[in-house]
This record gives structure tokens, sequence and C-alpha cells, in this order.
């Protein structure tokens, strides 16, 4: 019982052997975070399309509720650019930006997303995450954030534009080019620039300037919360709002409100609504928090429980949309800033959550002069490096049909949007997954001179005997390869006059299903009422297992032996 406890809630498991070197590295992470969190947590409630204090909100209870069930030490959950940017793609649809029913509709994509992670974590689903490839998420990630960068572009040039793909954002950019705000774009630009050059050359620079390397590398993380404090005293000073440019305006002050949903028919009819973008937010989500969480855990030696961490997002959601929040996860950049700081455990993230739960308190008085353009760049800055534009040419080079679902994902996210681009490039994924184990490699094996090992004729300089003709099928048989077995063993079988064994290397083969099964019967039958006999070599234990369970074996013309090897000198005697 206590076990099982610990596996749903791993706090009971490091918490009870929490120590004070601990707490002071998990305190000092948490610092560096919460500076970095401020501004990027503002800035994705922006991309989102809801107020400013939603970042902050969405950055408090998800971070504790996390920290309950969560395995990693070092992922720090909150908003992100990609979900940030499927949210306020899911929402349009719903809702005008800015109404009350589009903020509700956020709590609401929040709360299903939370309960779908939940559930799937409960039932150990964290599987299905594998069906999004790599080249699929690579071209979604990449295309997301292109189009991440292009929609910020209206706070850039003070100038509105509306769309969610570069085919209606692109034409819209030209229309409204003669009335860009040219205030804003300098506040915007500035702000870039510095953003741009602190994260390239500060850390260097300190570093040359006698400066020691952690602080150095805390100052260069905190530099974004320097250039949104210029920025204020900036347009604070030189009242730029009065000049036009757009500024965050009033942030109430205070702790995240309970957000409970309605139990109306309007609320379920919106649940249903939601629930397709939802499940692609909440696996998108896992797919990057289980990445960055892994990637960290290996470096430390440690493991962390994708199932866990299923049920942890799930609960860390459902905090986000009962507080205010909207949809979260765990973050790369800020993950990779928490781990480089020194957090062990997850009590960081409860840290953080009480450096922004003080900052809501005290500081949102002062986010009143703060320009939208800076927090637009604040955006940019941190999603072109999601874009990876070397990944096209090693997938190319590489593996052409992984090149599709790659170039179907980006383009697709790019000119048709977030979910069309996923659900086609995840669509496109599987078709190819099945085309290819539809027609699997089957070589023809000959004997080594002087080993026991056996190997592609096509390849290698074999012994071949001319009545046993050895196959190697390299996949698992089921029903969509069946028929191909059939006729590839057929196609040997014809062109070999005298042959009067056929042995089948299963090596590779890991599973065979009930339609692969009848195709092996079938061939059982026709090889053996033309006088040839059906042999198996090499069978793994599992599959030999399933074969015992049918009538299979007894009605097999041949033997079935331990090694190939084996096989062809019993044969050839």
């Amino acid at each position: 019982m206590t076990s099982a406890w610990q596996r749903w809630f791993p706090i009971l498991s490091w918490g009870l052997r929490y120590k004070r070197t601990e707490l002071t590295a998990d305190g000092v992470a948490a610092a560096v975070v919460t500076l970095m969190l401020i501004p990027q947590s503002l800035a994705y409630a922006l991309l989102a399309g809801l107020p400013p204090q939603a970042g902050l909100y969405a950055s408090m209870a998800p971070l504790v509720l996390y920290a309950l069930m969560g395995s990693s030490g070092a992922l720090a959950v909150g908003p992100a650019a990609v979900t940030s940017l499927m949210t306020a793609a899911s929402l349009g649809a719903i809702a005008a930006q800015g109404s009350v029913a589009y903020t509700e509709a956020a709590l609401m994509l929040a709360l299903v997303s939370g309960a779908l992670m939940l559930v799937m974590g409960a039932l150990r689903l964290g599987f299905l995450a594998h069906f999004l490839s790599h080249p699929v998420i690579s071209g979604f990630v990449s295309a997301s954030g292109l189009l991440i960068a292009a929609s910020q572009l209206k706070h850039l040039l003070g100038v509105p534009l509306h769309g969610e793909t570069l085919l209606q954002l692109i034409p819209n950019l030209f229309q409204q080019m003669p009335h860009v705000h040219w205030p804003t774009v300098f506040m915007g630009v500035g702000a870039l620039g510095l953003l741009v050059l602190a994260r390239q050359q500060l850390k260097p620079a300190l570093k040359r300037w006698g400066v020691a390397a952690g602080t150095a590398d805390v100052l260069s993380k905190a530099a974004p919360v320097a250039v949104l404090l210029l920025s204020i005293a900036l347009a604070a000073g030189l009242h730029l709002a009065d000049q036009g440019v757009r500024v965050v305006g009033a942030v109430p002050q205070g702790m995240p409100p309970l957000t409970l949903p309605s139990l109306s028919a309007g609320s379920w009819a919106l649940a249903q609504a939601l629930w397709v973008p939802a499940l692609l937010i909440s696996l998108v989500g896992f797919v990057e928090s289980v990445s960055v969480g892994q990637s960290l855990a290996a470096k430390r030696r440690e493991r962390i429980d994708p199932d866990a961490e299923l049920r942890a997002l799930g609960l860390s959601n459902m905090g986000a949309g009962l507080s205010g929040g909207f949809p979260v996860t765990g973050g790369f950049s800020r993950s990779v800033v928490n781990f480089d700081a020194g957090a062990r455990t997850p009590a960081a993230g409860i840290f953080t959550a009480l450096g922004l739960a003080l900052a809501a308190l005290f500081l949102t008085p002062w986010l009143f002069h703060l320009p939208q353009a800076t927090l637009a760049a604040t955006i940019m800055v941190a999603v072109l490096t999601l874009v990876d534009v070397g990944v096209f040419a090693r997938t190319w080079r590489y593996a052409k049909t992984d090149f599709i679902t790659l170039l179907l994902s980006f383009g697709l996210t790019l000119l048709a949007g977030v979910e069309a681009g996923l659900v086609a490039g995840v669509g496109a994924s599987v078709l190819l997954l099945l085309y290819r184990t539809s027609r699997p490699h089957i070589a023809v094996v000959g004997q080594v001179p002087g080993t026991e090992h056996y190997r592609n004729v096509l390849r290698h300089t074999v012994l071949e005997q001319p009545q046993i003709l050895g196959l190697r099928i390299d996949e698992s048989l089921y029903f969509a390869n069946a028929r191909f077995l059939e006729d590839a063993i057929a196609l040997q079988v014809a062109a070999r006059p005298g042959l009067r064994h056929v042995v089948l290397q299963c090596s590779a083969i890991n599973d065979i299903d009930a339609s692969a099964l009848e195709s092996l019967e079938t061939i059982n039958e026709r090889l053996q009422a033309s006088g040839v006999q059906l042999h198996l070599s090499e069978v793994k234990g599992p599959v030999l297992d399933r074969l015992q369970r049918s009538h299979f074996l007894t009605q097999l013309s041949g033997q079935v032996f331990l090694t190939h090897h084996q096989a062809l000198q019993a044969l050839t005697s």
C-alpha cells in the first residue's frame, strides 16, 4: 500500500528524505527561475490571447501540484510557447479574444486537458505519445515557432493583424505596413536587440570582465527582467502610452482567484467542443515535458516515470483551470535553467510558486506601463530557438519517408493551422509505418564459410544448399503483411524446382497475430501439397509460447529448431 501511494505521490518518497543542502539548492534555483518566469509568463498569456495576469496565475498552482505527483526534480511547469499558440488557435473558433467567453473557454480547456491527462495516466496510456514521431514533432514545433513569431509582429509594429496561418497573416501584414506605429517599432526592436544581445553576448562578456561563472550565468538569465524594467521606465518617463504605444495596463493585484466551472448545459457543451483540441494539447505538452525531463534526468543518472508525469501534468492543468490560468506543460528553457541553477527536487517548483505569488501581491502595479511590444520581443527571442533548420537536410539524407512526414507537418502547420499540421503529421506517420511493415524485408540466407552464421546472399559470399531455402523475415507478422509473406515464399519456391525444405529464420519476429498465423497454416498446407516441408528456426520464447497454444505446431510438416545452423545440419544429413 505504501509503495502504491509513493508511486502516485512521489513527494511521499523524496519529501521524507529532504535535506538542508537540497533546500538551499532548490531555493537558489527557484530565485533564478522566478526572475525568468515573470516576463515569460506575462508574454505567453499575451500569446494565448489572455490578460497578462493569467500567465502569472498559470505559473503558481500548477508548480505546487506538480510537486505532489511529478517524478522529475528539474522540470518547471507553466505556460509554454507551443501550447499557448495551440490555446489561442483552439479558442479563436469559440469566442473573441478579450471577451469573458474567451477567458471561460481557456479555463475549460485547461480543465479538460488536465482531466484527459489524469485518465490517461491512471490507465497507463503514456505510450500513445509515441505516435508523435520525431519528424512530426520537429516539423510541428519549427512551424509553430515561425507562426508565433509572425503573430507577434502586430505588437512589434503596432498594427492590427489577424489570422492563424501564414496564408492569413502575410497578406494582412502587407496591407497594414503603411499604418506602422513607429514609436512602438522603436520600443519593440530595441527590446528585441537587447534580448538577443543578452542571450548571445552577456555571459561571455561578464566572464571576460572577471565575473564568476555562476554569477555570470544568473545575471544573463535575469537579463529579460532588466529589459522589462528598462522598458517600463522608458514608457512611464516618456509617456509613450499617450503617443499610442500599447501598454499592459492595470494588472489585478493579489493571489489567483478560485475559478470553479459551472455545471450548466452550456459548460458541458463547451467541454465537448474543446475535447479534441485539449487532447492534442495534452499529447504535445506531454511529449515536450517527458523529452525534457528524461534528458535532464539522464545527466544525473536518474529516471522519470512517464505515466507519473502524465498524472502530474493532468493535476497541474486542472489546477491552472481552477485558478484563472490556461493549459500548461513542462517548458524546455525554464527547465534547463532550473536544472543548471541546481534544482534537486520538485520542491524548487513550490519555492518558485511562492516567488511568483509575492510578485502578484506586490509587483503588479509596476507592470502598468509595460509595453506590449517588449512582451512580443520576449516571445520572439524565446520561440525562434525552436526552429531547427538543419533537421530538414539531416532527415532527407537519412530517411526520405520520414522527410515526407516532416515536410507535411511543417507545411500544413504553417498553411492550415496547428491542429491540421499535427493531425496530418501523425496520420502520415501511421500510414507510412503500416506501409513499411506491410512489406517486410525478407532475405534469402546462406552459410558464411567456416562459421555458423547465416547472412543475406545478396550481401555476402555464402554457401547454399539447392534443396534447402533459408528465409529470414525481418519484421513481426500481422494482418497487414501476412499475404505479402505468402506471395514472397510462393515466388521463391517457384524459382527452385529441386526444393525440399523451407526454413523460416524467426530471429527478428517479435509477434505473430491471428491473421499471420492463418497465413502460416496456409503456407504449410501449400508447401506440403507440393512436397516441400516447412521448418522454423530461432523462434523467440514468447512467440513459441503463443504458437503452442494453437494447432499450428502439430500440423507443421517440418520441425522447430533452436538455431538456423542446427536446422541446416539436420536437413542436410
